[in-house]
């Protein structure tokens, strides 16, 4: 087991790392100084290699245990990424940039991964080899794809990965994760109908694009409710409608916009069909066109049963008291690019307590100080359990 005491002493360095990540918000790729200040850190516990400019901006930094006759090579991976939001809280380490903040925790994970790095590259106590891997633009643009078709996992030669997300409502102390599917796979759509336009007191004379965008809202719904087994889980969602701007102008066009959220590819390909099935058809119908731009987006997070067993024996190490890890964790439709590594390798991801937190994404969120050894004692605790060096 590590040294408890250690991780305990290194608590103050490291939320004073993760205050200032969180002052300093930057989003997707734009990591810049982040980046630049986890390289510095690696560097200086002795890291050694540290390799920056992986997937854009991704930062990966690698130690060698005191032995390497196993010949293990194990990923860890935090992601660096803020959110557009407009922070809402008092805190004196508030961000400092005006509509960009650290609402999801990533200043807390990036922060835990560096406190594991420097407890590992002072003891090096076990038998292989970590590389640790810092990620841009988790929040949706990809970064964990980006590393990976820039080679991280064949070039440092990675043979199984875990990660780690913060989790509102969970006890510090408590984790929580399952075998299989955890969150969701995450498309996009954007739908434009083409109708035609002309004077509200002619209606009869026009093809209404609002008639028929309602029409299809309505019928969108009926995926789930009559496509999709009832045992299975799915979300189909209109999140913007956009057409017109007159009171007394019907318009040519209007424009749906949504998510699709699911957990089996199975599921995944029918939403993708039956949604097109139903816009086309639907507009045809009132004789109206309509195009279906679908993107699919991250898939399921889906965590590997072996490497599940061992993340939730090395939380129970960790956890704190009995009962404090739960290994049957409803999945979330959330979405998560983790997913991308774990389809390269296998691994699982774990859901991390924060306590009595606002909600992730939320403009008061803040992640738990309190949750900093528990963080970095997961992660210390799974490089030397995986790879002991006796």
């Amino acid at each position: 087991m590590p040294n408890t005491d250690r991780i305990a002493a290194l608590k103050d360095e490291i939320t004073a790392w993760r205050r200032d990540f969180h002052s300093n918000p930057e989003l997707l790729y734009d990591v810049h100084r982040t980046a630049g200040i986890v390289a510095e850190k690696l560097a200086s516990f002795g890291c050694d290699e540290v390799v920056t400019g992986i997937g854009r901006t991704g930062v990966v930094g690698v130690i060698r245990g005191r032995r390497s006759g196993s010949g293990k090579v194990i990923g860890l991976r935090a992601d660096m990424d803020a959110l557009p939001i407009e922070e809402e809280t008092n805190l004196p380490y508030r961000s400092k940039v005006s509509g960009k903040m650290h609402a999801c925790g990533h200043d807390g994970h990036t922060a835990m991964l560096l406190g594991a790095a420097r407890y590992l590259a002072e003891t090096r106590d076990f038998d292989g080899t970590v590389v640790l891997l810092f990620q841009p633009a988790e929040e949706g643009g990809g970064g964990a794809r980006a590393m990976i078709e820039d080679g991280v996992m064949d070039r440092f030669g990675v043979q199984e990965v875990y990660g780690m997300h913060n989790m509102p409502g969970l006890p510090v102390g408590s984790f929580a994760l399952r075998p299989g599917p955890l969150m969701a796979a995450a498309d996009r759509f954007r739908i434009r109908v083409e109708g035609k336009g002309g004077h509200a007191a002619k209606p009869n004379e026009t093809i209404d694009t609002l008639l028929v965008s309602t029409h299809i809202v309505t019928a969108l719904q009926s995926i789930v409710s009559r496509n999709a087994d009832p045992l299975e889980s799915a979300v189909v969602s209109v999140t913007a409608f956009k057409a017109g701007e007159a009171f007394n102008v019907i318009p040519q066009t209007a424009e749906l916009m949504g998510t699709v959220r699911t957990l089996t590819p199975e599921l995944r390909d029918l939403c993708e069909t039956r949604l097109k099935e139903i816009v086309t058809t639907i507009a045809r119908a009132f004789g109206a066109t309509a195009t279906v731009e679908y993107e699919r987006g991250y898939p399921v997070t889906r965590n590997h049963a072996a490497q599940t067993q061992f993340a939730a024996g090395i939380a129970a190490k960790v956890a704190a008291g009995a009962g404090a890890v739960d290994l049957e964790v409803p999945p979330t439709m959330g979405a998560e690019d983790f997913s991308f590594m774990l389809e390269a390798r296998p691994g699982a991801f774990i859901f991390m307590g924060n306590g009595d937190s606002a909600g992730l994404h939320h403009p008061a969120y803040d992640f738990n100080d309190e949750a900093i050894p528990v963080g970095v004692g997961y992660w210390a605790t799974l490089v030397e359990t995986a790879m002991p060096a006796n």
